[in-house]
């Protein structure tokens, strides 16, 4: 027998209703067979890239680290910071000690302005109530506004599908917010965790990013970043962790069908091998989960190719000296969004400052030339920060991500597919399946939990309640 023919049947005489594989390997596909692994399957993860951690990754430019775009987490991204714990690098991402955010306005009448948005030891809602009455990017009567308009929000159920068909935007003049108040406040937020803004949100994601960021205790939205280069969370620390738990990984490792057996297994086929198994996970992006669905596993496959996507662009400057003395901030009256200092965990140290520019809802920038986006940017981030006036830009380049997250859109929840599909042994993980979250690191771990708790269920074995609950 050839070595193509032994790779071909492989796994089919070992017992292929106890292995598991798992096709994709970010933060839904690995979360997924970690799960798996821990509950004593055999597990197969399968990669096509050759490296893990889906869109958060980084890459070597010369002699620095960089991340393809900035992450963050909030510390009410439970199942995240479980993910991290999992793989051992929880020091390595850790959360501030009490939310504080510089938001420094550029456009104001009476030149530029810093404000910051920092919560208090005071219990929920008044933890943000220093700090809303003392923003100086609001009005008065703007801030009144925002207090009422929190107290509706709180009440509302982000479950509730009739709010999945209504935009956020609508929502927040119906309740006084004017369009500086989504400007300076509502979107500031809401663009970055959703990935678009309020008019182009549906009101049930933006109601359960506000409501448990900022709405359910104390701490809640205290923001979280890795001090190291994604790659060493993602990717090498997650492979450290498979290994760890006997999961085959499998790099480099394109799937090209998952069809079913007569013996009502599945046969997952990549260009090297074919793998028997009683379980898949498809942990990929939509597009392509529809298309390895084999015929009859969802009712309307179709679904998935209406989940629609929005970009996210990175641009990263790297200067001579130091121009910035915060970690991050956020920028009003400028087309930047939000700076991020990379210096220490890219590598950079011979005196210089590399930051990075995160832009969210990027769909005018994305396909931008880089010198368009350079005679943009640069002169933006002089006017935000003096001292970079007279610094030399020793590096400018860009990442784009054109399919970074699902869109947020009004009406996106009723085309998000669950775990399970309606065949038996196969199931769905990603940020993009039915969460309850927005395209998040938290909502890619929380399906893969999912999906790896619906299989085991199936296969008899109770997965319990989810492990940052039990804990």
């Amino acid at each position: 027998m050839s070595t193509a023919d032994q790779r071909a049947r492989r796994g089919a005489g070992q017992d292929a209703d106890r292995h598991a594989v798992v096709v994709g390997g970010g933060l839904a596909g690995v979360t997924a067979a970690l799960r798996l692994a821990d509950a004593g399957l055999r597990v197969t993860l399968l990669e096509g890239r050759p490296r893990l951690g889906g869109l958060a990754f980084s890459f070597k430019r010369g002699e620095l680290t960089v991340d393809n775009g900035q992450h963050v987490y909030l510390r009410c991204c439970t199942a995240y910071r479980w993910f991290l714990e999992r793989i051992g690098g929880a020091d390595l991402a850790p959360v501030q000690d009490r939310l504080d955010v510089p938001v420094l306005d550029v456009a104001h009448p009476r030149g530029p302005r810093l404000g910051r948005l920092r919560r208090s030891a005071l219990p929920v809602p008044l933890h943000l109530a220093a700090s809303l009455a003392t923003y100086p990017h609001l009005s008065l009567a703007e801030r009144a506004a925002v207090g009422r308009a929190a107290l509706a929000l709180r009440r509302l159920d982000p479950a509730d599908p009739a709010l999945d068909g209504l935009d956020f935007a609508t929502w927040l003049a119906r309740y006084g917010q004017s369009p500086r108040t989504v400007e300076a406040l509502w979107d500031l937020v809401g663009v970055a965790t959703l990935n678009a803004t309020a008019d182009q949100s549906s009101l049930g994601l933006a109601a359960m990013v506000f409501k448990t960021g900022l709405l359910s205790e104390n701490g809640a939205a205290d923001i979280g970043w890795a001090r190291v280069p994604l790659g060493d969370l993602h990717d090498t620390l997650a492979r450290k962790a498979l290994d760890a738990a006997d999961v085959r990984t499998e790099l480099r490792a394109r799937v090209t069908c998952v069809s079913r057996t007569d013996d009502g297994n599945w046969r997952v086929d990549t260009e090297e091998e074919s793998l028997a198994a009683g379980t898949v996970v498809l942990a990929v992006p939509q597009r392509e989960a529809h298309g390895l669905l084999p015929p009859g596993a969802l009712a309307d496959p179709d679904k998935l190719l209406d989940i629609g996507t929005a970009p996210i662009l990175n641009v990263h400057v790297v200067y001579d000296r130091k121009v910035l003395r915060q970690p991050f901030f956020a920028a009003l009256g400028s087309p930047v969004q939000w700076v991020f200092d990379r210096t220490d965990s890219s590598g950079l140290t011979d005196g210089g400052q590399y930051l990075a520019v995160s832009q969210s809802a990027a769909q005018e920038d994305i396909d931008e030339p880089v010198s368009v986006l350079r005679a943009k940017y640069l002169p933006e981030l002089e006017r935000l920060l003096p001292a970079a006036r007279g610094a030399k830009v020793r590096d400018f380049f860009v990442t784009r991500e054109r399919t970074a997250t699902f869109a947020p859109s009004p009406g996106v929840g009723r085309l998000r597919p669950g775990n399970r599909t309606d065949t038996p042994g196969l199931y769905l993980a990603g940020a993009w399946t039915a969460t309850g979250w927005p395209a998040t690191m938290e909502s890619a771990v929380r399906s893969g939990t999912g999906a790896a708790g619906a299989a085991l269920t199936a296969l008899g074995r109770p997965a319990g309640r989810p492990p940052w609950e039990a804990a």
